[in-house]
């Protein structure tokens, strides 16, 4: 029998606990376990980086929220990636990235992962035909956000699977700005799935975790074994946690998203505005294709300001909207993603505008978003 989406987020891997019927599951604080016999780990847990009954329960409810056969739960977005790689590329194979994304994640491959000997090349998501020019014959995997960080682009998921399956790579989408809730890549054809499961999914900024999801057994099975020898795996609390921020993601998302739109509107107004990057504009270059393969648009929103000074004096007189990294929370964020997030991207490919702000749109009432917006883009 299938179920809704909200169904799962509340019941997947979520069963009452057999043994008190407790209806939270319990949390496994535990770094070890007692064993019937040597050589027969009760139930297959042995010891908690390689099995813990917690964070076995948040990779069966992600893996059914995306969609995926399995899921592995890391201790944060970055390390899930790190495992990725490893496990997939050896020195001298090549990675294309997109030219706008996460600045931790091009830190990764730009200062660790290419000392180690992995290759990449910056191309537009945006653009299928970018993306297969940019292909070699060591490419082994094809990364892309969607939407992307911080400028909002949209890559066409389905089409770029394609294109990577063509050449025998993999395509890997990071699915943290969208959430399961509003989209799934893997029914659009990508291989796995990546999340901070610190964002959106937690949600209430309070919990730093990541995570990978697919849908072939082997490579999953290769992934988990690099999860147990590397070990980057996140404690039970903070599995705990991350479960309980899922039990509310999918009316979490609904009041982002209707909080969004409306912040859309009143910058697309603002003077002080210049430009307003958000997938939900009829005007956005990916608008047709966001609107294909998502739900709604997402609580996430850039503009782009007068000058560089305009937008860091924007960020600096918010003050409902928190002048803080990171993002998804029910809490609204502000910041110059420049001098903060993309700080490592200056001089290279993925540097973003000075002039360029990035909100995370929270759940406040609305009305007091707005009001916090207007004192803060008046000069």
């Amino acid at each position: 029998m299938s179920h809704g989406f909200e169904t799962l987020a509340i019941h997947a891997g979520q069963e009452p606990d057999p043994a008190t019927g407790a209806v939270v599951p319990p949390i496994f604080q535990t770094s070890t376990y007692a064993q019937d016999a040597v050589g027969a780990p009760r139930r297959g847990y042995e010891y908690s980086r390689t099995a813990n009954p917690t964070r076995d329960a948040l990779q069966e409810c992600l893996a059914a929220l995306e969609g995926g056969r399995r899921a592995l739960a890391f201790a944060s977005g970055l390390a899930a990636e790190d495992t990725l790689l490893r496990t997939v590329c050896g020195p001298g194979d090549h990675v294309i990235i997109p030219d706008d994304a996460y600045g931790g994640t091009f830190r990764l491959f730009a200062k660790v992962a290419e000392r180690w000997g992995l290759n990449w090349t910056a191309a537009s998501v945006h653009s299928v035909d970018a993306v297969r020019a940019a292909m070699t014959g060591r490419t082994k995997i094809v990364w892309v956000e969607t939407p992307t960080n911080p400028l909002l682009g949209i890559a066409d998921i389905a089409a770029l699977a394609q294109v990577a399956h063509d050449r025998g790579a993999l395509l890997v989408v990071d699915n943290t700005f969208a959430s399961p809730y509003l989209q799934q890549p893997l029914h659009l054809g990508a291989d796995l799935v990546v999340h901070s499961t610190t964002k959106y999914l937690g949600g209430h900024s309070d919990v730093v975790g990541g995570a990978l999801i697919g849908t072939d057994e082997e490579l999953m099975g290769r992934l988990a074994f690099h999860q147990n020898a590397m070990g980057a795996i996140n404690g039970p609390f903070d599995a705990w946690l991350t479960l309980r921020g899922i039990k509310t993601l999918g009316v979490r998302m609904d009041r982002h998203c209707d909080n969004a739109e409306k912040v859309v509107e009143f910058l697309s107004r603002s003077k002080a505005v210049a430009q307003v990057l958000y997938p939900g504009l009829p005007g956005h270059p990916g608008h047709e294709t966001a609107a294909k393969q998502m739900r709604r648009f997402g609580g996430m929103v850039s503009f782009r300001a007068r000058s560089e000074e305009d937008a860091v004096e924007i960020c600096n007189r918010a003050r409902l909207f928190v002048l803080g990294e990171s993002l998804g929370g029910v809490e609204s964020l502000i910041e110059h993603p420049g001098r903060m997030t993309h700080a490592s991207a200056a001089g290279s490919p993925l540097e973003v505008p000075g002039d360029l702000v990035r909100l995370s749109v929270g759940i406040e009432t609305i009305d007091d978003l707005l009001a916090d917006l207007e004192y803060a883009l008046a000069r």
